[in-house]
């Protein structure tokens, strides 16, 4: 089992920045993949990036330049750093960890931080 605590979200103006962590409860060394997704009310939930075991990252056309996700293993979290922000990106953030199992592997979610961009 894996639990995700994300923290970090808030109120910002468009053309601000925020950066979200998402801690995990144990080491994230070997999880196949981390990554952060987003829904806005009314919407899908949409992938923002993800970053793999060996550090390679993608990204959604949305965010490119204006995102960064990140992950420090000796600190068991991964993080996203938003900057530009605009107010289209208003959206419950999440974040996920793929890890294997014996019969697979097993997407963990954690409950979100909340992200308002105001114009």
């Amino acid at each position: 089992q894996v639990q995700l605590v994300e923290s970090g979200g808030g109120l910002v103006h468009a053309g601000g920045s925020l950066r979200l962590s998402c801690a995990a409860s144990r080491s994230i060394f070997s999880f196949n993949a981390l990554g952060w997704s987003r829904q806005a009310p009314g919407k899908q939930r949409d992938l923002v990036a993800t970053i793999s075991k060996g550090g390679y990252t993608n990204y959604a056309d949305s965010v490119k330049g204006r995102f960064t996700i990140s992950r420090d293993n000796t600190e068991n979290t991964v993080y996203l750093q938003m900057n530009s922000l605009k107010p289209e990106d208003t959206a419950v953030y999440s974040c996920n960890a793929v890890v294997s199992t014996s019969s697979g592997a097993t997407n963990y979610w954690g409950r979100g931080t909340q992200v308002t961009v105001s114009s």
